[in-house]
């Protein structure tokens, strides 16, 4: 079956997609559409912006529809200074992958060179009758004020994130320790989007 990613990250859809052929859906991106909507997410956190982009695009393809959505929070900010889900669009300006690790390195500068960090992900599925939610959150790193050289397009702040654990950026890490740290974490979304369209793994 087709399943609709509302996204154009390229980095999103790769690292899904080999994972949802074994159950036989077939992960497309707006780029495979020939059409791209101008969507307000307006949504006041990551799960209403991710079944806003989930229903719109749902209205227009016809196909279900995978919204996923991000917030970002930061321990040091106090509430009225807090990122929610304006990770790239600061000031009124929508940031480049170089932008967004120079405004972020430059921020954490002004906090002692390192920021406590948290993701909180919305993910959504639409099938043009029911919504079916899930969200879950990310701690496990933080940010620092100096870039890794190396670069994940589409995830910018991987190149300034560091996992404790490795005491490594996230771009960094070996395919094993990045397979490792992102487990428990993957495995319970796709078990979310398996369940939410009732398929089950294809067999050879």
């Amino acid at each position: 079956m087709d399943l609709l990613f509302a996204t154009t990250n390229p980095a999103k859809v790769k690292s899904y997609a080999e994972k949802l052929k074994q159950y036989d859906i077939n992960l497309k991106s707006i780029k495979d559409l020939d059409f791209k909507l101008d969507i307000e997410e307006n949504g006041k956190n990551s799960i209403e912006n991710a079944e806003i982009k989930a229903k719109s695009y749902y209205n227009v393809a016809k196909i279900p529809t995978l919204g996923m959505d991000v917030s970002l929070y930061i321990e040091e900010l106090p509430e009225d200074k807090q990122i929610g889900t304006h990770i790239r669009r600061i000031n009124g300006k929508y940031l480049t992958d170089e932008e967004a690790i120079e405004y972020y390195t430059s921020l954490a500068k002004q906090y002692g060179g390192k920021l406590t960090a948290k993701w909180v992900y919305g993910v959504v599925i639409y099938d043009g009758k029911d919504v079916k939610k899930y969200s879950y959150s990310k701690d496990n790193f933080y940010f620092i004020d100096k870039a890794s050289k190396q670069r994940n397009p589409g995830y910018p702040l991987d190149s300034i994130s560091i996992i404790p654990k490795y005491n490594k950026y996230l771009i960094e890490l070996t395919k094993e320790e990045k397979e490792e740290n992102k487990k428990e974490q993957n495995t319970e979304v796709f078990d979310f989007i398996v369940n939410a369209l009732n398929v089950k793994e294809c067999k050879d």
